[in-house]
């Protein structure tokens, strides 16, 4: 098996691996406005009825529905149109430059999510158990004799 070979059958494990490690940042981010862990003085004063507390709701529960792989697109693409609307609501309006406005994160996170929301959640997902829960049993054609097709095939 070629090095190529081997990255392109390792690619949908490392697809299982980012959706892993991103859905961990976002509950991260999400304890810490929510339940105020890891400790911040940041977040101190947020409500749970507000654009902010909307935001940490999102990522406590997105980040974990990522982590295990559940819903994961619909979820990555909520997420990343949560990632766009915080670049927009609070770091464009101070610069357009993203490295000076302090909104390179957030827009890494909407195109990471958005590139989740496309390719799935991988074979580390509880979306790809569940889908193949649903697949039929394949079993092999009878030809007219009774037999199996390709023991037919092998005649």
């Amino acid at each position: 098996m070629s090095a190529k070979e081997k990255v392109s059958a390792s690619s949908p494990y490392l697809l299982s691996t980012l959706r892993i490690v991103i859905g961990l940042l976002f509950i991260e981010h999400g304890s810490m406005k929510l339940l105020g862990f890891p400790p911040s003085d940041q977040f101190a004063h947020l409500t749970l009825f507000s654009l902010g507390g909307l935001a940490a709701l999102l990522e406590l529960l997105g980040g974990l529905l990522l982590l295990l792989g559940l819903f994961t697109r619909p979820v990555a693409f909520i997420l990343s149109g949560e990632m766009a609307a915080a670049y927009f609501i609070a770091h464009a309006s101070k610069s357009f430059f993203p490295a000076l406005n302090m909104g390179e994160l957030a827009v890494v996170y909407a195109f990471l999510f958005l590139y989740v929301a496309a390719a799935g959640g991988g074979p580390w997902s509880l979306d790809h158990r569940l889908d193949r829960r649903d697949e039929p049993v394949a079993r092999p054609r009878a030809t007219s004799r009774g037999a199996p097709a390709h023991a037919a095939a092998s005649r």
